[in-house]
C-alpha cells in the first residue's frame, strides 16, 4: 500500500522503524505548510515521556506502541494511532484530519484509533482498555 498523500518519506521510513525495532515505540508527526506531515519526534518512551512531548497548545498526530499485560498475565503490545488535539489547539483540528484519516489506512495493523483532548484521556488504564 502507497503512503498517505502528505506524509514525508522521513515519516514513512519513522513509521517503518516503528514496526521493525524495539528501540522505537513512539512516532509523533506535525503538519508542515505545503509539505504535509514530517516527523516531530521518533523515540522510545515511556508513557509519561509521550504525555511530556505532546505539545500542549498544538495538535499532533502519533502512534505508540503501548506495551501491557493481558488479563491472563501474557505480555503484550498494541500499536495506537492518537489525534492529539488540546483546547488550545481546537482551530488546528481540521488540518489534521485528513492526515489522520490517511494514516489509519495506511496503518492496518493498527486497530486502536483515538482523538485526545486531554492527558487524561491517555490514561494508561484506558488505553490498555481501548486495546480490548
Amino acid at each position: 500500500m502507497s503512503s498517505p498523500t502528505g506524509l514525508s518519506e522521513e515519516g514513512v521510513d519513522a513509521l517503518q522503524r516503528l514496526k521493525e525495532r524495539r528501540e522505537v515505540n513512539t512516532v509523533i508527526l506535525r503538519r508542515a505548510e505545503s509539505v504535509g506531515l514530517v516527523l516531530d519526534l521518533e523515540g522510545n518512551l515511556t508513557r509519561d515521556e509521550l504525555l511530556q512531548a505532546l505539545p500542549p497548545d498544538k495538535a499532533r498526530l502519533g502512534v505508540h506502541e503501548l506495551a501491557f499485560a493481558s488479563r491472563a498475565g501474557t505480555r503484550r503490545h498494541a500499536h495506537l494511532l492518537t489525534l492529539w488535539v488540546p483546547e488550545s489547539a481546537r482551530g488546528q483540528e481540521e488540518t489534521y484530519t485528513a492526515g489522520y484519516t490517511g494514516l489509519k489506512e495506511f496503518l492496518t495493523d493498527v486497530h486502536v484509533h483515538l482523538t485526545a483532548t486531554r492527558t487524561d484521556q491517555l490514561e494508561y488504564r484506558r488505553l490498555v482498555a481501548l486495546t480490548g
